[in-house]
């Protein structure tokens, strides 16, 4: 393993799986963006400067609260899209995704919409 990667690491009773958050994010990216209505991820430069706080992959953060996974999505919404319904059906999908592929717990997944996509 790279050692200038991040790990989250789960204690099993067979030993420790340690997923990285490269892999975490490209779950998140995945699908977020199989969600209707989602034009595409903001560029990590912005969301850096709006945050304060680096990019795992762009358009997304991903950090560790305690035992779980936290995820901070920036997304552009299709013109003409409804905000709410949009983000609420990237949470569900980034949620599902993520406990189901990585077998983590999930804390919270965060939509941030930060500009329009008009394609």
């Amino acid at each position: 393993m790279a050692d200038n990667k991040e790990y989250m690491t789960h204690q099993e009773s067979m030993g420790t799986i340690q997923i990285s958050e490269d892999v975490v994010a490209s779950i998140a990216t995945s699908a977020c963006l199989e969600v209707e209505g989602v034009g595409g991820l903001m560029n990590a430069n912005v969301t850096d400067y709006v945050t304060g706080k680096k990019m795992t992959a762009k358009g997304i953060r991903v950090e560790m609260d305690g035992e779980g996974i936290v995820v901070n999505l920036f997304i552009l919404l299709r013109y003409g899209c409804a905000v709410s319904e949009v983000a609420q059906k990237v949470q569900s999908s980034v949620f599902a995704a993520l406990e189901g592929m990585t077998g983590f717990q999930v804390n919270a997944v965060n939509v941030h919409v930060g500009g329009i996509s008009f394609d």
